[in-house]
């Protein structure tokens, strides 16, 4: 009988073949990936802030949808963090000192939850302090990833990108089902003090970043050099034709808080339950990384896009069974239908969302990777509050209530059907499968730095709540009115 057995050298070789892609298992790859699983394993606190601004504070679905994008204002703004990091060192360190801060941010905020919040503008207060510590972190590993990306070749392309993700991802499935379940057993402030543990672990992690000192402090002339040459990266078309696009596919109005009233008010959906559909849609965005990273990077960008939203705009509208309690009329029972739809509309909406990340990573050119990358993350953020805002508005006109879903098909029609919009757009979008797509490296006085135009490939598949960081585990399901982690 064969025992089979690796030593350590074959084990490690077998982990970074199969399950990193190819590459290199390094305590930094560690401590990145550490910090995207964190980012999902916040996900433990969802449906307590969910409950807890709906139940405990008695906020109506309009306000629930106004306030949480609230919540997301600090990931609109996450190129300052860029430049605070590229250009303001503390104690030598641009990487490091930035990731414990956040970490620590990130406790404090949750236990001010769990402790002394008592009104709506209380919680979107603490709330945002704990996006604004996730949206630090973010931009930090955002642009340890960029750098490493823009190394990789053609055959690896988005293969970094897919891990930070599939990290996330991971973290999201832990905590998926035991966030509902804990709910129903110890309550919302008692989640909070538990989530308020793991942004401590990101603090603990800074320290395994590679990162040399500076060794001369930035001066206001290289500061402003650096605003010179992040303005001529985002006016070439190849960077702000791709952003304005994005965003406007954003920023269409979302239903989500009302879709969460209806589903707790009038279905009765369970905290317990509500956690299995969080697993299942974990499990989903897992399956959706897993499918574009096999077979649809070759795909080109404007084809994959176009497909996967058509198709999640037509899956979208079963929704309408829901509402209309047409699935019973069929036969099949609320939480099964629940649950097939949300994996179905998760899977796409990953496949969607994942060339979008590696063609942002690829076209940021050398010395502003960190801003301009969460400069164009921030386009996507942006364009979320105001679908939430726009969600908000269509939902007090239609006049969905907490405790009135007449005309919520509506309201789901309106806010489904306005994803297609933004498509006849789409040549706005670059479709090509390899080289072609071109940034010059802009000095601060506006030349070329090496006198030559920087080819940037990007991967062949030619590429954000709440919760869109590199972050953000996927786009949340009509389940959950899920704040920005």
């Amino acid at each position: 009988m064969t025992v089979f057995s690796m030593d350590g050298p074959a084990l490690k070789g077998w982990i970074e073949r199969r399950l990193l892609f190819g590459q290199p298992l390094t305590l930094e790859l560690t401590a990145i990936l550490l910090v995207y699983f964190v980012q999902g394993i916040l996900g433990l606190a969802r449906l307590a802030v969910s409950f807890f601004l709906k139940d405990d504070l008695g906020l109506t679905p309009a306000e629930v949808a106004a306030l949480t994008g609230i919540a997301t204002a600090p990931w609109t703004i996450k190129p300052l963090f860029g430049f605070l990091s590229d250009g303001l060192p503390i104690w030598g360190y641009r990487r490091r000192p930035y990731l414990v801060l956040s970490g620590l941010l990130g406790a404090v905020s949750w236990l001010v939850m769990a402790l002394w919040v008592h009104t709506g503008w209380g919680a979107i207060s603490a709330l945002t302090l704990g996006s604004l510590s996730v949206a630090v972190s973010d931009v930090i590993v955002d642009s340890l990833v960029v750098e490493r990306a823009r190394q990789e070749s053609q055959s690896d392309a988005g293969s970094l990108q897919s891990l930070a993700w599939g990290a996330s991802a991971i973290g999201g499935l832990l905590t998926a089902y035991a966030g509902g379940l804990l709910l129903e057993q110890v309550g919302t402030r008692a989640v909070f003090a538990i989530t308020a543990a793991f942004p401590l672990i990101v603090s603990g992690v800074a320290w395994l970043i590679a990162e040399d000192p500076v060794t001369e402090q930035p001066t206001w002339r290289a500061i402003w050099g650096q605003v010179q040459q992040l303005k001529g990266a985002v006016t070439q078309k190849v960077i702000w034709m791709p952003a304005l696009f994005i965003f406007l596919w954003q920023a269409t109005p979302t239903a989500d808080s009302a879709f969460f009233f209806f589903t707790t008010n009038d279905l009765h959906f369970q905290p317990e339950f509500l956690g299995r559909v969080r697993l299942v849609t974990s499990i989903a965005a897992l399956l959706g990384i897993w499918i574009f990273q096999r077979f649809l990077k070759a795909v080109p960008f404007r084809t994959i896009f176009a497909a996967s939203t058509v198709l999640s705009t037509l899956f979208g509208f079963t929704m309408l069974l829901l509402v209309t309690h047409t699935n019973r009329a069929l036969g099949i029972d609320d939480h099964w239908f629940s649950l097939g739809d949300s994996l179905i509309l998760t899977v796409m909406g990953e496949i969607s969302f994942m060339p979008v990340l590696v063609l942002s990573a690829r076209i940021c050119p050398a010395g502003v990777e960190a801003t301009l990358f969460a400069l164009l993350m921030s386009v996507l953020n942006l364009a979320g509050l105001l679908s939430h805002e726009l969600g908000a508005v269509l939902t007090h006109w239609i006049g969905v209530t907490e405790t009135n879903f007449d005309r919520l098909w509506l309201l789901v029609t309106l806010t489904n059907g306005s994803t297609l919009l933004p498509l006849p757009l789409i040549f706005l979008l670059p479709d090509t499968t390899s080289q072609g797509t071109t940034v010059e490296r802009v000095s601060p006085e506006g030349a070329s730095l090496d006198g030559t135009s920087q080819a940037v490939t990007p991967p062949a598949a030619d590429g954000l709540e709440f919760n869109q960081p590199l972050a953000i585990a996927a786009p949340p399901t009509a389940l959950e009115s899920e704040p920005s982690a």
